[in-house]
């Protein structure tokens, strides 16, 4: 489409963003709300907004204010099963264009067969630097450019602390917590340089409270949080939005074949043996449904101005208010013991 001017009955509006490449572009839309076609102010050149997917939101205003969605470029990691399954399958039945990566990608291909071009698959282990990388370079090469990463890649285990070694902490925080933090950096430029994105950081309802028999699922949850609650006050004034996703029990195999339960010496059996038994009982009896958490993040992926932090489940907001009422109530029982560390003030005579 070349130097495409649209006539005054089909010209509703006109818009101006920043394209990944940095210039400046206006774009025409029909009264059917089709993008007719865009150009760079300055540039002889004009540009298929379609084709080249130069952004995935325009405004547009006739008589009341409406909103055109263009389809979005996802990643998402850990895309095999569980939420990030359910995940994959929203976005390309919603029409948005995904790179699906898995540890072993072969379990991705019936989504190739059902939505072709639509979707790349990409091997991942999120522990991997250069192959975080090359996944979001997939990303930029098939479709121009990332407008959401949902990192979801991740697993836990039930185990007493004390009978859990230092090396399956390790393992846990590694694939929980760097493995988010790589995928992370390597998105970073691109959105940085876009001027636009959506991080979607997958926590846990145990990245708020302390779920007994998960320390290094629950330490690496916490520092996801940390993270990013960090990563959103630096990269939004760049236009980058970051959520973090709280999911609650959800009937997924994220408590059945995904994890490894031990109840632990006899010592923990009220504790940690408790929960082992709970999580065998709870498997498949889960009240959160995958299918209704991809059709949420979805929605919170095409929002101007998401939360930082959604809560998925009514067990998770029931747990988490509970937490966070007693954490409130204790800050209040102590407070005098905690002002009283302060340096008292002198107040010379005169």
């Amino acid at each position: 489409m070349n130097n495409v001017t649209p006539s005054p009955t089909e010209h509703l509006s006109t818009t101006t963003y920043l394209d990944f490449t940095g210039f400046n572009q206006k774009c025409f839309i029909s009264r059917t709300m089709q993008v007719r076609g865009c150009y760079v102010p300055g540039r002889a050149e004009s540009r298929n907004a379609q084709r080249r997917q130069a952004f995935t939101t325009l405004r547009l205003t006739s008589n009341l204010e409406k909103e055109v969605l263009m389809p979005k470029v996802w990643l998402i990691t850990g895309s095999s099963r569980g939420l990030g399954r359910a995940l994959a399958e929203a976005v390309l039945a919603a029409g948005d264009k995904l790179v699906a990566t898995a540890r072993n990608p072969e379990q991705l291909a019936d989504l190739v067969e059902r939505y072709g071009d639509q979707v790349r698959t990409v091997a991942l282990d999120v522990t991997n630097e250069q192959a975080a990388s090359h996944a979001v370079a997939v990303a930029t090469r098939a479709f121009g450019r990332l407008d959401v990463l949902a990192n979801n890649a991740g697993y836990g285990d039930v185990s007493p602390i004390e009978d859990t070694s230092l090396d399956e902490f390790r393992a846990q925080i590694e694939t929980n917590l760097f493995g988010v933090i790589n995928v992370t950096k390597a998105a970073l430029p691109l959105m940085r340089e876009q001027g636009a994105g959506h991080i979607l950081q997958f926590s846990s309802v145990g990245g708020r409270i302390g779920p007994v028999g998960r320390a290094p699922y629950a330490a690496a949850k916490w520092g996801v949080e940390g993270f990013s609650e960090v990563l959103s006050k630096e990269v939004g004034p760049l236009g980058v939005k970051v959520t973090i996703i709280e999911p609650g029990g959800f009937r997924t195999d994220f408590a059945g074949s995904s994890t490894a339960i031990r109840e632990g010496r006899p010592e923990y059996d009220a504790t940690v043996g408790k929960t082992a038994r709970f999580q065998r009982d709870y498997n498949g009896k889960q009240p959160g449904d995958p299918a209704k958490a991809a059709a949420a993040v979805l929605h919170i992926a095409s929002l101007n101005d998401p939360p930082l932090r959604l809560l998925l489940g009514s067990d998770a907001v029931r747990f988490v208010e509970q937490n966070d009422l007693a954490k409130m109530e204790s800050d209040r029982k102590w407070k005098d013991l905690s002002i009283s560390t302060d340096i008292e003030q002198v107040t010379e005579e005169r």
